[in-house]
Formats: structure tokens, C-alpha cells, sequence
């Protein structure tokens, strides 16, 4: 009785031992065949019928032959979505890729201020890693994310060009898309201002591009134009444009050509900028310019939405009230015209016009006569006067008379400024007219007088009749680097550049810093230098570093605020990894907390690979501290 129960415990063990192992087969044979289906059924909704699939118990084996590398790339992922990586056995071939056609590569390098990326189809002997090792050395150790595929097909003819020529943009550009191709390089980027746009420009096409195409797409925001002018004048069939602002460049477009129509000779331009007062500001330029054309001659002046037009002595009083009757109907909202004809010439036995006038000599003395209104006027005009052309070059020598036209001196302060803006002239204000006379170095002093009295006068009639001379431009004084370092350095060594605590913002100190730096810096535009940013080394690192590169383009921004041309001058922040003083003490910290000038050589940078010229970036002489 004993070994019969023995016997049955036994076999009840083995039936059990029997049972389970059936079902772990029934499981596992369920498990493949499920696993096989659900593959088979992802590779079949993607279009992918090339590919055959054998279950062997949890694992999958996956073959066939791909077309090329990218397809077979493209069915593991694809089966990867499904079963996890390590139950797929890859057991795939690729056709010979003799004869097929190599595929469109395409690198696009994204930089910002979060780092660069990497994407796209490149060579396997492209090395994806290679690239990105050689991105982060040219960008000062930039974290670079590599998210390329690699294809194994040869690398194409250009493909090298074109990577070296794009590597040197993503260097230049720091807010940029850089597009690489065999034979192409597309160049997408954002500048601070248009100086710095044409620089980049500039520089951009004097890289080697034999053999490239190059596509170059750099934009700037528009400067801010104020007052917002427009400002005409037509002498028979001519017309004569001395000042003209526009919205954009359509807009500046029909501007030119309606004026054009009235007489004015082709290749004149406007200033495309921010600040237009109204959306309609072309459409109302058109009108305004016909009804000049229809006046004959004449002046026309848009100080924003305030348009003066002033016809020529002598004019119809039937054609002018028709024509300012229509010109009124037709401007757009907003605008107000004030339409000025001259009365007809006084009687020979007329009393004496007024008169004010202002003369100004090459050698910078002014000789001021003629009328004002009363003493406390006769005291401004001067202090006025001396201020502009310094006390001991000023002559003062008027007159009172109380039955001045209004707005008298409102004209006369506004005429001394307008003639500070020329090399030498003549100031005339009579009650008709104020007039303007003289030789400027370049054209811009004309528009800036021009803007000037449209915005003073508040419509009334005024004439520039200004030469351009660039005989009179001054020689440029071009300092040694080693001399503008200097510079800068005395400056430095005398009060320092600050911040408040964590903040990039310019406050009153610094300000009153860059305003003196901006009387240096013009002489040293030729010297390319760099602005660096360094902290202590309280806070994190990656924070120190981004707070340093945003003080050093706060600077370089001040400067350009107060219109220092920077296009030789570049900002760059280094954290904390260059102190000069020990960061345990407080007064170490504080020597570390600086903004730093020192000299740059581009010539050589130019010449060289990325990596070289990253490496030529090396101070050429004394660093200016802060």
C-alpha cells in the first residue's frame, strides 16, 4: 500500500511537470505567432513589403533584402515600435548600391542661444561625430545635439566645399539656420541691426565659394525714423527730393514713382524704417505729390501726419484753392494740411522786411545780426548759439523789435541748429521764407537738416539750398590698435562698467561709461576688438556663462545705441572661467565681476580653417579691464 501511494505522488508529479510545460510551449508558440502578426502588420501599413519575418520563440528574426541602407534603417525602427530591440534579430541585406543613385544629402545646422543641432542625411565618411566635434570647437565648446543618419554611399563632388564654407557661417552667425548640400550652402540668419546685417553680409562673401552656390538670407530690425518726412520741391518740371522715409520697401516703391511722375530724375531712394504715423503714409505722399505736379512749382513737406504745401509766388489764387480744395478731400485721416501762397511782392516803397541771419565760416566762426522779439529771446538765441558753436566763436549782434511775425523765434532757434548740421553757409529768416545756404561734407547733413526744420517749423515755408563737397570730409585718424587699447584702458582703470546684482540692464553708471567709450571708439573703428564678459564664480556655472554673454552684448549694444559703428567689435561671454583674482574674497569676486576690450586679428581668421581661426582669436595686446 505504501509504494502505491509512492508510486501515484510520482506520477502526479510528472503529469503536473508535463502539463506546465505544454502550456509554456502553447504560450510561447502564442507569443511568436502574436508578436510575428503585430510586426507584419506595422511593416504592412508603412508600405513595406520587401521584408520576411520568422518567429523562434520570443524572438523575431527580421530579413530580406533593402533597397538601400535607409530602408532597411527604416523597417527596424519600424519593427522596434512593436517588440522590444532585444527580441529582434536583424538578419537583413542591402542591395548593391552600384547603379542607384545617390541620395539627396542634406545637413542643416541650427544654432541659437540653447546650443546647435544637427540633422539630416549625411556620407557615413562624412562622420556625423567628426562634424559635431569640430562645431563645438569653433563655438568656444557650444553644446551641439547630433541627430543625423548616415547613409554608406561616397561622398559626393562639392559636399567638402560646401560643409567647410557652412561651418564658417554657423561661426559668424549665432542666431542662424545653416543649410548644407553637395554644391550649396543656404545661410538663414537674424542680426541685431542693419550694420551688423551688412557686415555679416560682407563677410559672408568673402569666403571661398568656387564651385558653390550660396544663398545668403540675413535679416535686421528697421531702424526708427523720427520725425517720420517726406520733403519736395519742384522748380519747373523738376523736382528735387532732399528728404523721404517709408514703411517698407513696396511702399517706398510707389513713393518713388509717383514722384517720379512730377518731375523727379530716377535713382533717388527712401529710408525704410519704423515710426510711420499711419498706414496710409504712402497713399497720402501720392496725392499730395499730384497736387504739387498740379500747382506747377512749389514745396511740398510731410513732417508726420502735419503736410505743408507751399506754392510759388505768383500762383493762381483760382488753381491753388482748387487744388488744396481737392488735396484736403483726398489725404487720408489723420493728416493735416496747412497750404501756404505767398502774398505778391511788397511796393517798391514798402517798409523793410525783417530779416535774421546767421553766417557761418570754414573756420567755425558765426557771425549772428538782425531782429528778435525781446531780450529774454535775444539771451536764448545766444546762449543757443554758443552752445552749438562754442562761446568764443560766436559774434552776437541783434536788434529788438517787437512787431516780429509769431513764431519768429521758434524759426531762428531752429535755423542756428539747422546750420550747425553744415561745413560753412548762410542762415536768412524773413516773414516769408527761412533759407538755408552752405556746403555740407556729405548728404546725410542735408536730410538731417532738412528733418530738422520740417519737425520745428510746423509748415512753414523754408528752402535748403546745400552743396555736397566730399572735398570737406576729414581725413579719418586712424589710431594704432595698440593706441585705442590704451584708450580704453586709461578710461577703464578711471571708473568700471557695472551691473546691479543679476541684472544686464545699462543702469545710469554704465551709461554715462559708454558715452564716453562712444567718443572713443570712432576713431578705432579699423581695430577689430572684443568685448568679454566674466563673473566670480558664486552661482552655476552654465548661469555665470549666459549672464557674461548677455553683459558683453549689453555693452556692445549701448554702443550701438549711441551710434558707434560695431562692426568691428564683437561680444562674447567666458562665466567664470578666467579669473584674475581668487573668488574666496570678496574683493577677488568683485576684480572678476568685469567686461574686458581686447584686439582681435580677423585677417588671419579669414585665411584659416574654422579651427585655426578660433584659435587665432587671441589677445594682440593689453587686455582693458574692469
Amino acid at each position: 500500500m505504501k509504494i502505491s501511494l509512492s508510486l501515484a505522488a510520482v506520477l502526479t508529479f510528472l503529469v503536473a511537470g508535463l502539463l506546465s510545460y505544454l502550456v509554456a510551449i502553447a504560450a510561447a508558440i502564442f507569443i511568436e505567432n502574436r508578436s510575428v502578426a503585430a510586426v507584419e502588420e506595422r511593416l504592412e501599413q508603412s508600405g513595406v513589403s520587401w521584408v520576411e519575418l520568422r518567429g523562434d520563440g520570443l524572438q523575431v528574426h527580421i530579413s530580406g533584402e533593402a533597397p538601400n541602407e535607409a530602408a532597411r534603417f527604416r523597417a527596424l525602427t519600424l519593427a522596434a515600435a512593436v517588440v522590444d530591440d532585444d527580441r529582434l534579430i536583424d538578419e537583413i541585406t542591402v542591395a548593391d548600391p552600384a547603379g542607384i543613385s545617390t541620395p539627396d544629402f542634406l545637413l542643416e545646422m541650427l544654432r541659437n542661444s540653447d546650443g546647435i543641432s544637427m540633422i539630416g542625411l549625411i556620407p557615413t565618411d562624412a562622420d556625423g561625430e567628426t562634424i559635431a566635434a569640430r562645431i563645438a570647437d569653433i563655438t568656444n565648446g557650444v553644446e551641439v545635439a547630433n541627430l543625423v543618419e548616415s547613409v554608406d554611399y561616397p561622398i559626393p563632388q562639392g559636399w567638402d566645399a560646401a560643409l567647410e564654407y557652412g561651418l564658417r557661417a554657423l561661426r559668424l552667425l549665432p542666431r542662424s539656420k545653416i543649410s548644407v548640400m553637395q554644391g550649396k550652402v543656404t545661410v538663414t540668419a537674424v542680426a541685431d541691426s542693419v550694420a551688423e546685417r551688412d557686415s555679416a553680409i560682407s563677410r559672408l562673401n568673402s569666403y571661398p565659394q568656387a564651385g558653390l552656390d550660396v544663398v545668403i538670407d540675413i535679416s535686421a530690425p528697421r531702424p526708427v525714423i523720427t520725425p517720420f518726412a517726406f520733403r519736395m520741391i519742384r522748380e519747373g518740371d523738376v523736382a528735387t527730393l532732399e528728404v523721404c522715409s517709408a514703411d517698407t520697401e513696396a511702399n517706398a516703391a510707389r513713393i518713388i514713382t509717383a514722384a517720379e511722375a512730377a518731375g523727379l530724375a530716377t535713382g533717388e531712394s527712401c529710408d525704410v524704417g519704423l515710426g510711420v504715423p499711419s498706414t496710409e503714409w504712402a497713399r497720402a505722399i501720392e496725392v499730395a505729390v499730384a497736387a504739387l505736379a498740379e500747382l506747377g512749382e512749389g514745396t511740398l513737406t510731410f513732417s508726420d501726419a502735419d503736410v505743408s504745401l507751399v506754392a510759388k509766388e505768383g500762383t493762381s489764387q483760382r488753381l491753388f484753392d482748387r487744388v488744396v480744395g481737392e488735396l484736403d478731400r483726398n489725404l487720408p485721416n489723420l493728416f493735416s494740411l496747412q497750404a501756404i501762397l505767398p502774398p505778391p511782392p511788397q511796393d517798391s516803397g514798402a517798409l523793410e522786411a525783417p530779416e535774421f541771419t546767421a553766417s557761418l565760416s570754414e573756420t567755425g566762426a558765426v557771425q549772428v545780426r538782425g531782429r528778435l522779439p525781446d531780450e529774454n529771446l535775444q539771451a536764448a538765441n545766444q546762449a543757443f548759439a554758443q552752445a552749438l558753436f562754442g562761446s568764443e566763436n560766436v559774434y552776437f549782434a541783434t536788434n529788438l523789435d517787437e512787431a516780429l511775425p509769431e513764431g519768429w523765434s521758434v524759426r531762428s532757434l531752429a535755423g542756428l541748429e539747422a546750420l550747425s548740421f553744415l561745413h560753412d553757409g548762410d542762415l536768412l529768416i524773413t516773414p516769408a521764407k527761412l533759407t538755408l545756404s552752405g556746403r555740407v561734407a556729405d548728404r546725410d547733413h542735408i536730410e538731417l537738416a532738412s528733418r530738422l526744420l520740417s519737425d520745428k517749423l510746423d509748415g512753414a515755408d523754408f528752402e535748403i539750398n546745400v552743396t555736397v563737397d566730399a572735398s570737406l570730409a576729414p581725413e579719418p585718424e586712424l589710431l594704432s590698435p595698440e593706441t585705442c587699447l590704451s584708450r580704453i584702458n586709461d578710461l577703464l582703470a578711471e571708473t568700471k562698467i557695472t551691473f546691479d546684482p543679476g541684472s544686464i540692464e545699462i543702469n545710469e553708471s554704465t551709461g554715462a561709461i559708454l558715452d564716453r567709450l562712444a567718443e572713443i571708439l570712432p576713431d578705432c573703428r579699423h581695430v577689430d576688438m572684443e568685448i568679454g564678459g566674466h563673473t566670480d564664480s558664486q552661482g552655476r556655472e552654465e548661469m555665470n556663462l549666459t549672464l557674461s554673454q548677455a553683459r558683453a552684448d549689453a555693452v556692445l549694444n549701448g554702443l550701438l545705441a549711441r551710434r558707434v559703428l560695431v562692426s568691428n567689435l564683437s561680444a562674447r561671454g567666458y562665466g567664470e572661467a578666467n579669473p584674475i583674482a581668487d573668488n574666496d574674497t570678496e574683493e577677488g569676486r568683485e576684480q572678476n565681476r568685469r567686461i574686458e576690450f581686447k584686439l582681435i586679428d580677423r585677417t588671419a581668421a579669414e585665411n584659416d580653417t574654422p579651427e585655426e581661426a578660433a584659435d587665432a582669436e587671441a589677445p594682440a595686446g593689453e587686455e582693458a579691464q574692469q
